[in-house]
């Protein structure tokens, strides 16, 4: 008879606390962080459980705080990324933490070794920091013997970020302290949702929702046969990219951006909508015209679009536009330009705009979390874990995910609540037309509109890597918090 194994030993919460100064806004600022893991537990579970009450997973987080700050009146601002499958890395090192990721003043990385550096542009100056990592991203894991894959979908993830926002908020005195969340790309759907799930589970109120490169309606985005509101929500964005790598007729392509991008929406909002919704019955001479016309403002042939059926894919789009000389450009960003030993494929072999921002971030977090940070962990850092491929909708079945609802209820029970949408011209992956075609069918009252603000930059999904854009939101979301 052999002797069971062991048991596995029970995680418990594993944290450090380091002090720091900054210069943020021209002040100086002393601040503490508290880098690590809290045990998330089922309802009704607490820290030192006894016996039998079981851990689900350890969620890592690095939270700063200003030092000697009032927490009943200093605000708090709980971050994360999108994927899904995204550690929260992205928002920290690039747009609010007080270090970001070096790069010049395009968005290029400086050679490795790569580098952080101070960010004068930091949110800490009018608000303390929370970086979350949800399960299977970052150093946060499902308890051995767990399946990780239950917290791989949109309900079960919007619990467990919704709960450790909870749990912290509980354990660090944060009740009475205005209470702020921003996402990035997938994080704003998840922002969106945790605006309602917050208020109706925990009785949380938030003061308000930043959302950076936003998809709260996935019918805006995923093009299919029977669905062609994408194709018309994406055009701008193509019309945006051809003009900034000189692919547009010359009358146009003299114009500025804005001029251009007006003129672009007009066509897609007006002569292509109504071409794409007569489908078949459109008339030959007709569709001649609308041929030329969407030839014009993507930069690319009219026999290219015609082999399309008049509806230009994304993934091709990135592959076609500058396949004469052989590059490709990104989809999170299409100022950048890669290229593949393949010049005839279909679509790119990689995305050039991410492989300009992994690597850096990658060694800059890894090296920063250790040295500065004092977190040990033998665990590779999941920068971006693949869990896009096989998230879980089904709350969704039959339909497209969509949050924008929630995001009305919440608003409309929260009457304080306000929201701020960040968008990027150059940005394929959450068109910025998208976006405002999404807010615009929200059904908001007028009163809730005014609660509502946007703003837009001449970048990418990740806007922040551009200098001047880094400026920009940093003023913009320092403004909407403070307010």
């Amino acid at each position: 008879m052999t002797d069971a194994p062991p048991p596995a030993p029970t995680p418990q919460d594993t944290l450090s606390v380091t002090h720091h100064t900054a210069t943020i806004g021209g002040e100086e600022l002393r601040y503490t962080v508290t880098t690590g893991t809290l045990v998330f537990r089922e309802e009704g579970q607490k820290d030192g459980a006894a016996e039998g009450e079981k851990p689900k997973a350890t969620v890592f987080f690095v939270a700063y705080t200003l030092d000697g700050a009032e927490l009943g009146t200093r605000p708090v601002t709980f971050s994360f990324n999108g994927g899904p499958g995204s550690s929260s890395v992205w928002l920290h090192l690039g747009l609010l933490g007080p270090k970001r990721v070096l790069f010049d003043d395009t968005g290029n990385p400086t050679p490795p070794p790569y580098r952080l550096v101070d960010n004068e542009f930091s949110l800490l100056n009018v608000s303390d920091l929370v970086f979350i990592d949800p399960v299977s991203t970052g150093y946060s894991r499902a308890v051995t013997g767990e399946k990780a894959g239950e917290f791989h979908g949109f309900k079960r993830d919007l619990e467990s970020v919704g709960d450790f926002i909870r749990l912290y908020t509980t354990r660090y005195g944060r009740w009475l302290s205005p209470k702020f969340v921003i996402g990035e790309s997938y994080g704003t759907t998840r922002a969106a949702g945790l605006s309602g799930y917050l208020q109706e589970r925990h009785g949380l109120y938030l003061n308000g929702l930043m959302l950076v490169s936003s998809v709260l309606d996935f019918g805006t985005l995923l093009a299919q046969p029977g669905n062609d509101l994408p194709h018309i929500l994406i055009l701008p964005s193509f019309t945006a990219t051809a003009w900034y790598h000189h692919k547009l007729e010359g009358a146009l392509q003299e114009k500025p951006l804005e001029e251009v991008l007006q003129e672009a929406e007009a066509f897609a909002l007006g002569d292509y909508t109504h071409a794409l919704m007569r489908g078949d019955l459109l008339a030959a001479n007709e569709r001649a015209r609308i041929r030329t016309k969407l030839a014009r403002y993507t930069g690319l042939s009219e026999t290219y679009v015609e082999g399309t059926d008049l509806r230009v894919d994304i993934m091709r789009f990135v592959k076609e536009l500058l396949r004469g000389e052989k590059r490709t450009v990104g989809r999170l960003d299409s100022r950048f330009t890669g290229g593949d030993r393949d010049a005839v494929g279909e679509t790119f072999s990689y995305d050039p705009s991410y492989a300009t921002i992994q690597g850096p971030y990658t060694a800059t977090f890894n090296d920063y979390v250790r040295r500065e940070l004092g977190f040990e962990s033998d665990l590779s850092y999941e920068i971006i874990a693949n869990l896009y491929e096989t998230w879980s909708y089904k709350d969704f079945e039959n339909r497209y995910a969509e949050v924008g609802e929630t995001l009305r209820g919440a608003m409309t029970r929260n009457l304080h609540l306000r929201v701020h949408v960040a968008s990027g011209f150059y940005d394929l992956a959450t068109p910025y037309f998208a976006t405002e075609y999404t807010l615009a069918h929200l059904g908001l009252t007028p009163e809730q509109r005014e609660r509502l603000s946007t703003s837009t930059y001449e970048a990418g999904h990740m806007m922040y890597v551009q200098r001047a854009s880094l400026e920009k939101l940093s003023r913009e979301l320092g403004r909407f918090v403070a307010a």
